[in-house]
């Protein structure tokens, strides 16, 4: 008897947003479900994860020349922020960050 293929979870779409300037838009990661411990966090005890994908990015910040900045990051990175990072924003009910590149920390290799 053939195994089954395990499925894969469902790729959200991605938000029809498109960041201004030296913005990005951020998909949090999920937050622990349980500790190392194995104690299961109910909601009210999660805290928000300061991982995420990034969906999409700007133009560039503008310089003082008038020409834009290279982003650091890219489309589909996922990256460590500050805690205090950016704004949270609710796009067809799924609940998105956009903030500016300088408050992303790391790209997780």
């Amino acid at each position: 008897m053939a195994k089954k293929p395990a499925k894969k979870p469902a790729r959200k779409p991605t938000p029809k947003i498109r960041p201004l300037g030296g913005k990005v838009l951020i998909r949090r990661l999920e937050a622990q479900e349980k500790t190392k411990g194995g104690i299961v966090l109910p909601d009210a005890a999660k805290e928000k994860p300061q991982r995420g994908q990034v969906l999409a990015v700007g133009d560039g910040k503008l310089m003082d020349d008038g020409t834009r900045a290279k982003f650091q990051v890219a489309k589909g990175d996922q990256v460590l922020f500050t805690s205090y990072a950016g704004t949270e924003i609710k796009v067809e009910g799924e609940e998105l960050m956009l903030m500016d590149e300088s408050d992303i920390l790391a790209i997780i290799a």
